[in-house]
């Protein structure tokens, strides 16, 4: 209930609300439901559609050589921009979480010459969050930015969750990446695409995927 009031706010332009979380992506591929070759024909046609017609298609593959590395992504989404902002890193620790602070800073806290409105912010209770630096963090911005902690194990409250996977399974899928320097520029790239997708389309739907 206190979700659907905050959201109810942010919809009047009362405040501004963003749901953070964290998530990781891998040089390796994120397999997602695709458009394959078909071992019988040229045409392609959607796996699903495939084998509801009681066929067998080509199995979807992807070189994967070597061991899998991951880039960290903690992002926070405006709830009715769907603007989705990320702080890459190696880590996910405090001190990337107060980096990713500075960010939401630069977008939404207070300076001279701009109107600014109270920010409230989604976290759930992890321990990058509750930390002593993180709690310093957030008390610094406490004259503008207010907390909302969601219960523990509620993944299902929270609106980014189903941007990551849309960010995975359709802008990060299918794809074998180098090394983690590659993959942080291709994570930054496809986040600029998903907005730019938002930009076009306000009320596009976040995508979904097997």
């Amino acid at each position: 209930m206190r979700l659907q009031l905050r959201e109810q706010q942010a919809a009047a332009g009362d405040i501004v609300l963003l749901y953070g979380d964290e998530s990781e992506a891998l040089t390796h591929p994120y397999l997602a439901r695709a458009w394959a070759r078909l071992a019988q024909g040229s045409v392609q046609q959607s796996w699903m559609e495939w084998q509801d017609e009681g066929k067998t298609g080509a199995d979807l593959r992807v070189p994967a050589p070597g061991q899998a590395k991951k880039v960290a992504m903690l992002g926070s989404l405006n709830h009715v921009t769907r603007e989705l902002i990320v702080q890459t890193s190696p880590t996910k620790r405090s001190s990337d979480f107060v980096a990713h602070l500075k960010q939401i800073d630069a977008l939404y806290g207070p300076m001279p010459g701009r109107v600014s409105k109270p920010v409230v912010l989604v976290e759930d209770n992890g321990p990058i969050h509750l930390s002593k630096l993180s709690r310093a963090a957030l008390a610094a911005r406490a004259h503008w930015l207010t907390v909302e902690w969601l219960p523990k194990y509620t993944p299902e409250l929270n609106d980014i969750e189903i941007v990551w996977h849309d960010l995975k399974a359709h802008h990060l899928a299918h794809q074998t990446f180098t090394g983690v320097t590659e993959l942080d520029e291709a994570i930054h790239k496809a986040v600029e695409d998903l907005n730019r997708e938002r930009m076009v389309d306000p009320l596009a739907k976040p995508r979904m995927s097997a």
